[in-house]
């Protein structure tokens, strides 16, 4: 699994680095997605996560939920447009989950996808990940998770 500055980024996930969002195809035609490691680290604790409503439709690079923090508050976009068809009430009941395992327990929202064969070749592989995400913690000047 690389790992860019103590933040794991695993490589079986595709990447949406400018918006640090990750997305699992799982196996029926659907995604699963969440904030990576970097997002959660860089907003400390997450206290509130408010999801678009089940049935809504996510348009691309608009917000699939809404994350708060001590330090931030802001939307969890998409770069896949969709509905949404399933979302993590683990989660709302506690938020924290996304900085203790943003990659499992932590996810975000599951869709079904409108267009993911256009969307999937413009995200980043896990294996080669750690580059770009090198270069996006130096412009955002974010020294890493540790």
């Amino acid at each position: 699994m690389p790992e860019v500055r103590g933040c794991p980024l695993p490589d079986e996930l595709l990447y949406d680095v400018e918006n640090h969002i990750w997305f699992q195809e799982i196996g029926d035609g659907n995604l699963r997605l969440g904030m990576t490691a970097v997002a959660t680290a860089m907003a400390g604790r997450i206290v509130a996560y408010t999801p678009k409503r089940v049935g809504r439709g996510v348009k691309a690079g608009r917000s699939c939920a809404t994350v708060e923090s001590g330090k931030w508050v802001g939307p969890a976009k998409s770069a896949a447009a969709g509905e949404v068809i399933e979302t993590n009430d683990e989660l709302a009941a506690n938020p924290g989950l996304a900085n203790d395992d943003p990659y499992g327990a932590g996810w975000l929202a599951v869709l079904k996808p409108e267009d993911w064969a256009s969307v999937k070749p413009t995200l980043t592989p896990g294996t080669e990940v750690a580059g770009p995400y090198e270069a996006k913690m130096d412009a955002d000047g974010f020294a890493g998770c540790e």
